[in-house]
């Protein structure tokens, strides 16, 4: 498969070492010293593209990637805000779009049992829900994309949950999401149930970004030839 890597950070060149490794071919990258290089016409030379970059510049490189009419894969996070304005366009354009959070397998299985936790948890109102991310200094949102997928599962399936908060004190209604940047983690995640006699707590906790990349290729590969909104639901059989 021949691959474009738009963002050649510490993911993009961790992916290229993954997707080299099985056997793809780097046709076309993107970094912050060649932006004027990703055009529909070069993009038409790649076969799927993997995009991780900044959130002002997402969602432009997704049009063009629908417009050369290859897949595009992004665990680019905050965005989120323009995700129906995204899924309508690719739509429109009969694109592929491959979105996560998280490409991580272990944290995918771990948003299982976070929904799984969840509806065990929904008929004990006793137990209040709060959580807690960390990531390395460099990360540019908080809460970060993965926290917010699963707050996002806690609120369709809690009774009497009906949003989140990154404030120091969460309401009644709402998941407190703590986030912390230290050193150079690669990502933490904590979700405790605390009640006035004990807590529960499950934490994912990556050990690099090897998991992310790989996950990331896959997901190419899983591309190929099909059409529309994806996940990693679709790749686990979840």
């Amino acid at each position: 498969m021949k691959l474009a890597l738009i963002g050649y950070g510490k993911m993009g060149k961790e992916i290229e070492k993954i997707a080299v490794s099985r056997g793809h071919k780097i046709e076309l990258i993107i970094d912050i010293d060649n932006p004027h290089d990703l055009t529909v016409e070069n993009l038409r030379k790649c076969e799927a593209a993997i995009e991780f970059t900044i959130p002002d510049s997402a969602v432009d490189n997704y049009f063009k990637c629908f417009a050369a009419g290859i897949p595009v894969v992004s665990g680019t996070t905050g965005w989120l805000d323009r995700r129906e304005e995204v899924y309508q366009k690719c739509r429109e354009m009969n694109g592929t779009f491959f979105y996560a959070s998280n490409f991580s397998i272990g944290v995918n299985l771990f948003f299982e049992l976070n929904r799984t936790l969840a509806r065990l948890m929904a008929s004990r109102p006793e137990y209040k829900p709060e959580m807690t991310e960390v990531h390395h200094v460099h990360k540019l949102d908080a809460p970060s994309g993965t926290a917010i997928s699963l707050a996002e599962d806690l609120i369709e399936i809690l009774p009497g949950i009906e949003g989140w908060t990154d404030s120091d004190k969460a309401g009644e209604k709402q998941i407190l999401v703590k986030s912390e940047r230290e050193g150079e983690v690669p990502g933490t995640h904590t979700l405790k149930y605390e009640s006035e006699v004990d807590f529960i707590e499950i934490t994912h906790s990556a050990k690099n970004r090897k998991g992310l990349a790989f996950g990331a290729v896959l997901a190419a590969e899983y591309s190929l030839e099909k059409k529309g909104i994806l996940s990693m639901k679709e790749i686990l059989k979840i």
